[in-house]
């Protein structure tokens, strides 16, 4: 993937959290999982670039991202997760997990889609950033620099904390 995305992907800042309360901007995600056992997996994705490098509990996430009012929310999550790791949503059903609004104002919408995928076959997009910062170097960073499957108990750990509901909220949709 080569698509390039603005800087503010790359870390959240006290200016993005107004813009997010102020503008009411959203995102979009799809929260992949697998049965390969009794237990549960997720897919996460931990995002890249120098703010995230050293965070690892309550940085992952789902793949998401933002979408503007004329796009529907479900297309954007699935050309959100085609961005993002390079890979087409696998064929199946989308189960509703609803909305979150995460601690900046941003709300986002989740659906959960049951497949397998090979972390090592993810190819992230990339965004541009100034770094160091005022330093005049733009460097490319990707917008995610690790993938992982996780039960629901590690996902809890390291997912974003306002996205912890769409955890419960699959578990609750796959009980019996």
């Amino acid at each position: 993937m080569s698509g390039t995305r603005p800087s503010s992907a790359a870390r959240p800042d006290d200016a993005e959290r107004r813009l997010d309360e102020m503008t009411g901007r959203r995102s979009a995600g799809l929260l992949l999982f697998r049965a390969p056992g009794p237990h549960v997996e997720v897919l996460l994705a931990h995002p890249g670039g120098p703010f995230w490098a050293r965070r690892d509990a309550g940085a992952w996430s789902l793949p998401k991202g933002e979408y503007s009012p004329e796009e529907a929310p479900e297309d954007a999550a699935r050309r959100e997760f085609l961005e993002e790791l390079g890979l087409p949503v696998p064929e199946g059903p989308l189960l509703p997990l609803g909305d979150v609004r995460q601690s900046g104002g941003k709300v986002v919408t989740a659906w959960a889609v049951q497949g397998d995928l090979d972390p090592d076959r993810v190819t992230p997009g990339t965004f541009e950033l100034e770094w160091p910062p005022r330093s005049g170097r733009v460097r490319r960073f990707p917008e995610i620099d690790r993938v992982g499957w996780f039960g629901l108990v590690a996902a809890a750990e390291r997912i974003v904390s306002g996205q912890r509901p769409f955890l419960d909220r699959l578990a609750e949709r796959l009980r019996p």
